[in-house]
């Protein structure tokens, strides 16, 4: 049985997505597609997992949706503009609007926390003020604000390659909320990280998304995670998209068509959890 998310879900707000994905299809090459005609829409302040076994497009998917990779066909829309057709002063103007979470953190290890953290600015400025590191006073005093929120406020100044994991993470989600995003993109966010500070960062994205009305995508390995977290959940495997609904919804029958032969463990490891 699915535990059903200890958070309130919200209702879907009237009028039109904040992202829209329509069909979208990704080759590598002539084989089968990594992406296979994937369609859904996210509305702002939605946490939405993605799910699936390993190799069934979950990363190629949020590539996509930033094009950080073009995809091969299909239509990505944010914010009702079509991101495929972006000039690139357009698109860097849009990256500023998506944040990223990456699995290994992407941090600059020999810089401190908060140089780190102030790279999220950099889509904001232009390309010579970027390279020169010149941020305002107001920009340094917004990631100090950011930072003691998510309680990093002793290691300021510390050097990045010093922290543990859960607080490498944290400082990419303090970087990813400088930007002041309308919708950020999380690529296995916890893969690295012990159940402790797995559930810190869980807690701490759904707090954001609740209080900042920030949409989430968050690609998870963990069916239990994403059922306690998440208002949706899109399940792919082999590049298609075979579920989409609310956590409650997710049977065993479904998470089978997600997971195919691995499904066993994870409906077992559902049903203990619901039942303690």
């Amino acid at each position: 049985m699915t535990q059903v998310s200890q958070f309130p879900g919200r209702p879907l707000l009237p009028g039109r997505p904040l992202l829209e994905v329509s069909q979208l299809v990704k080759r590598y090459d002539a084989g089968k597609p990594a992406l296979d005609g994937i369609s859904f829409s996210i509305r702002k302040g939605e946490f939405v997992s993605v799910i699936g076994p390993s190799g069934a497009g979950k990363s190629t998917l949020l590539r996509c949706i930033n094009r950080m990779i073009e995809a091969t066909s299909g239509e990505v829309s944010f914010e009702g503009a079509s991101v495929g057709l972006l000039d690139r002063k357009s698109l860097k103007r849009l990256r500023s609007k998506i944040g990223m979470i990456f699995q290994h953190y992407n941090l600059v290890e020999r810089l401190t926390v908060i140089e780190n953290v102030l790279h999220g600015r950099l889509g904001a400025k232009s390309t010579l003020a970027g390279a020169a590191g010149h941020y305002s006073r107001e920009e340094k005093r917004q990631a100090t604000e950011v930072i003691a929120t998510l309680g990093l406020s002793d290691h300021l100044y510390q050097r990045c390659d010093r922290l543990s994991g859960g607080q490498k993470q944290r400082v990419g989600i303090a970087r990813a909320l400088l930007q002041d995003p309308r919708m950020i993109l999380c690529d296995e966010p916890i893969a690295s990280l012990d159940p402790n500070a797995s559930r810190n960062i869980m807690e701490q994205l759904k707090r954001f998304s609740q209080e900042m009305d920030i949409a989430l995508i968050v690609n998870l390995h963990q069916v239990n995670v994403a059922c306690k977290y998440s208002d949706r959940i899109l399940g792919v495997n082999a590049g298609r998209l075979v579920f989409d609904g609310r956590p409650e919804e997710l049977t065993p029958e479904k998470i089978s068509e997600i997971y195919g032969a691995d499904s066993r463990s994870l409906t077992a490891e559902l049903g203990e959890q619901y039942a303690s």
